[in-house]
């Protein structure tokens, strides 16, 4: 028995009719209109969520960057920190050595004092070394002198 054009319209109109709610009856007997409303419900809570998943990653990342300012914030109190000590140490070695710059001025003081005395003693040792050969000098004289007066007594 061949069908005939007519009786498949009849069958495609037949199956358009009825497809909605056989389909509706494979999802759990739901009519396709509240199917249709909780799919859309479903859409919107599922964009409502996404909306709500980039205003927490948007927060996530604030924080993230305030995080690193905070860090960067840290690390640059740190190098003042740094900075101030160095100058600190820097001045201190430059005092200690400005003190030992002294030191070495009144040792050196010292010293030239010293060489002041050492002249001074050389000095009279000269004068007395002098007198000690002109007194030496004079009493050879003196024996010389005297020796033809002696020896003929």
């Amino acid at each position: 028995m061949a069908l005939a054009e007519e009786d498949f319209q009849r069958i495609g109109e037949f199956v358009k009719d009825n497809i909605s709610l056989w389909l509706a009856e494979q999802s759990l007997g739901k009519p396709p209109v509240v199917y249709e409303i909780e799919l859309r419900e479903r859409m919107v809570r599922v964009e409502e969520e996404l909306r709500h998943q980039r205003e927490l990653m948007r927060e996530g990342f604030e924080r993230v960057d305030k995080r690193f300012e905070q860090v960067d914030k840290r690390f640059q109190e740190m190098h003042e920190d740094m900075d101030k000590r160095f100058q600190e140490m820097h001045e201190d070695m430059d005092k200690r050595f400005g003190q030992v710059d002294k030191r070495f001025e009144q040792v050196d003081k010292r010293f030239e004092q010293m060489d002041k005395r050492f002249d001074t003693m050389l000095k009279r040792h000269d004068h007395q070394f002098i007198a000690l050969v002109a007194l030496i000098s004079s009493g050879i004289g003196l024996v010389i002198f005297a020796l033809p007066f002696l020896l003929r007594i």
